[in-house]
């Protein structure tokens, strides 16, 4: 045992056992004495003041958010250390390593190190190859076509992310599947969108982060909370770029449900004029034309709608165009789900272009001539950091688009 004791009028003794002791046998006393009042006196003394390596004095860093980068135009880089002093990870799924590369480009990251594989059996294993105690992890995974595989790929991430200790996880979702299935409107139909927000939660998600959800109340499925960014500001920002005249142009909806959307986008787009596309659906992916609401005569025409599958829809609403005289047709959508066959429905000629996002990854056997496809990493990238510093996503121009 080793003991301190303090002289004076009245001493205290203070023991401690001994870290070198293995048994009171081999234990050695050591007993110091040391004046009270020394000890009350005692002084720690700096010989001369802290440094670095290279000799200057300890700053701490000051952010000037004015003179951080546009993320319009430039990738906005880590402030204030290396990339590995950051508590952000950022890992990415194989349903589009393309645009997990591009936010992590933007973010001044290098794509966390994971390993996917897959069993004879089909059965997906994952293993993160870097600590990620303690941080703050972003998984990018869209759960775009084959959509059960996606999806489960990115709950076996979760959880794998959730049993290395990750402090918060957040599921980068910018195209969530099943979305579509959000409410009954038949019997003893399943809401799968609910079932798959309840799978996500469960995995150990502690936020979701997904871009142009099919319905707003999605998000009310989720017991965590979720980030709802929109892709249309990125297209707004594309054909503001085109030499149109405000008097020539009207946004179409293609269907009455997405009314609130295109009139969000049409107050954007130079407060343009409104058309609606009224439509009966006989079945899934089977649409019906039934007539046009709205002047498009001479007019060049902007369809905008969440998402193109097999296009049947939106082909029939150009062709309805075409008949009312609309001069041109533009087809505008997040995401490119592209279902057979869309690709021969969108490169028939009723379209002029065909304007979309890379929220899901296009195979170069899926383009055309009229295809354009517009990156949303920055949004995503900026979004990402916000949450990660804890500031509001409700940022200009990618605020809300005011749907109601």
């Amino acid at each position: 045992m080793a003991s301190l004791v303090f002289s004076g009028s009245s001493s205290t003794s203070i023991s401690r056992p001994s870290p070198l002791s293995a048994s009171p046998a081999q234990s050695h006393p050591l007993r110091c004495r040391v004046s009270f009042a020394t000890f009350l006196t005692a002084r720690c003394q700096m010989v001369e003041p802290l440094r670095h390596a290279n000799g200057a004095l300890p700053r701490i860093p000051i952010i000037n958010d004015q003179s951080l980068p546009s993320f319009l135009t430039a990738p906005r880089g880590l402030e204030g250390g290396s990339k590995n002093d950051t508590r952000l990870r950022i890992f990415s799924g194989t349903a589009n390593p393309a645009l997990s590369q591009e936010i992590a480009n933007y973010l001044g990251l290098g794509l966390g190190k994971i390993k996917i594989k897959r069993f004879a059996d089909g059965e997906i294993y994952v293993q993160l190859q870097e600590s990620v105690r303690g941080c703050d992890v972003f998984l990018v995974q869209p759960t775009c076509p084959p959509a059960n595989e996606n999806l489960m790929e990115l709950l076996i991430m979760i959880d794998a992310c959730r049993r290395a200790s990750a402090k918060n996880i957040t599921a980068v979702i910018p195209y969530f599947g099943y979305a579509r299935a959000d409410r009954k409107t038949q019997g003893r139909e399943s809401i799968a969108a609910k079932l798959v927000a309840n799978l996500i939660t469960e995995a150990g998600a502690n936020r979701v982060l997904a871009c142009d959800l099919h319905s707003g109340q999605s998000m009310g499925y989720f017991d965590i909370p979720v980030d709802h960014v929109y892709g249309q500001p990125v297209i707004l920002d594309y054909l503001a770029s085109k030499t149109f005249c405000s008097n020539d142009l009207v946004v179409v909806s293609p269907d009455v449900g997405g009314v609130a959307r295109a009139r969000a986008f049409a107050k954007k787009l130079s407060d343009a004029p409104l058309a609606i596309v009224d439509k009966r659906r006989q079945g899934h992916n089977v649409a019906e034309v039934m007539n046009l609401i709205g002047d498009v005569r001479g007019k060049v025409a902007v369809m905008v709608d969440d998402m193109i599958d097999t296009a049947g829809t939106i082909a029939k609403g150009a062709a309805l165009l075409h008949e009312e005289g609309a001069r041109e047709v533009y087809a505008c959508s997040t995401h490119a789900v592209f279902s057979p066959p869309a690709i021969e429905r969108l490169s028939s000629g009723l379209f002029q272009e065909v304007i979309i996002t890379n929220t899901i990854p296009v195979l170069e056997k899926k383009g055309f001539p009229q295809l354009t496809v517009l990156s949303v990493a920055n949004l995503l990238g900026e979004t990402i950091w916000r949450v990660h510093d804890d500031c509001s996503v409700a940022y200009e121009p990618y605020s809300s688009l005011d749907i109601d």
